[in-house]
């Protein structure tokens, strides 16, 4: 049973001379008072915290994050303490109680998920995806964020059984539900294998992680950022903001296209198509000319070469290297622009054209063209 300190004598006194009515008022509100007091202060510092904008703070970080979850924990906390101080009769005191234990359960479980709120602050503060080499940032922000959802829903299933196994009824149901889990939990087993599966290749992708939050990917022919992993889906950003939703274990069973796997620089290529009398010193000074001028060229990979020779057309491909698959798209278009356009106002001629001889016949009439296409 549990016991709790006696009042001092002179509290004792002066509550067995009011009545159990009153007493009970009293003691409950000063759990109160002191509960809002403490609430106040918390209030204020949360206020003051969201509207300044300051680098990051750890206090900070907790007052936004546990502040309000906190104070609602207080309260019931100080209301526990008080209750057993009460004047009342057991069929009273027992269910406020069992509403109190419950109240507390679901407080803590929401002080703890916001708890992990502060340490996901910490970690995003010294590991900043703002950069251009950030695969460690990755690496790391993907393997705390399948965890924070995991050891969430952790906490709201421990939370959920708490509460349920609080109630007598319940717990007698619960014991004869686990004596005769044989073939219901077979059958439960069946019908959660895909979701097992996909918790699982999530627990793989994690901490082998052959993709990461902020990577771009190529999946069923769609171009995208890694936007959010959850326990059991992957959610993919596309160029054109759209979202591609994909089960988690799509990326454990089939092939898929990582970019920056690696690293997040990467190889583009711009492919122009010209006539046989294009002079190609010309263009490849003209392409060096813009690519030293080009502010998102990283410096690596630049050339100018023809690879083939079609019937009536040469192609030349330009390789430019970037910093990141963002970058070489908009490098790609910029060469591909002003290559055009030089081509156009110097060598017109070069562009790509057809070919038509006619053969000269005594009879105009007569005359057959011969087209080269």
């Amino acid at each position: 049973m549990k016991t709790v300190a006696p009042l001092p004598p002179g509290i004792l006194e002066f509550s067995n001379q009011i009545s159990p009515y009153l007493w009970n008022v009293i003691v409950a509100a000063t759990a109160v008072v002191i509960g809002l007091i403490i609430k106040y202060i918390i209030t204020r510092l949360l206020k003051h915290y969201t509207k300044k904008e300051e680098a990051y703070s750890l206090f900070r970080s907790i007052i936004i994050h546990v502040g309000t979850p906190l104070t609602s924990f207080i309260q019931l906390f100080l209301f526990g303490i008080a209750l057993p101080y009460m004047r009342m009769n057991k069929e009273f005191r027992h269910p406020i109680a069992h509403i109190l234990g419950i109240l507390l359960t679901i407080a803590f479980a929401t002080l703890l998920i916001n708890g992990i709120r502060v340490l996901e602050d910490y970690v995003y503060n010294h590991y900043d995806l703002n950069k251009t080499d950030n695969l460690k940032e990755r690496k790391i922000r993907t393997q705390l964020q399948f965890l924070r959802k995991l050891i969430v829903a952790t906490i709201v299933f421990i939370t959920i059984c708490l509460i349920l196994l609080s109630f007598e009824s319940l717990r007698k149901i619960g014991t004869g539900l686990l004596t005769s889990v044989g073939i219901g939990g077979i059958i439960v087993g069946f019908a959660a294998q895909n979701s097992l599966g996909n918790l699982l290749a999530g627990f793989q992708i994690a901490f082998t992680q052959p993709m990461r939050i902020d990577d771009v990917l190529v999946v069923e022919n769609e171009w995208g950022r890694v936007e959010d992993i959850t326990l059991t889906y992957v959610v993919m950003r596309l160029w054109d903001q759209r979202r591609l939703i994909l089960p988690i274990s799509y990326f454990i069973q089939k092939p898929f296209q990582n970019w920056t796997r690696i690293s997040a620089d990467i190889v583009g290529a711009v492919y122009l198509y010209m006539d046989y009398s294009i002079p190609l010193t010309s263009l490849r000074t003209e392409f060096e000319r813009l690519m030293a001028a080009s502010p998102i060229w990283d410096g690596k990979v630049k050339a100018l070469q023809m690879t083939d020779a079609k019937d009536n057309v040469v192609e030349i491909r330009l390789l430019i290297s970037a910093r990141n698959s963002s970058d070489a798209f908009d490098l790609r278009c910029y060469i591909r622009e002003n290559m055009v356009t030089y081509i156009q106002q110097n060598y017109p001629d070069s562009l790509p054209k057809v070919r038509a001889t006619f053969n000269t016949a005594a009879n105009p009439a007569q005359a057959i063209p011969n087209i080269n296409f």
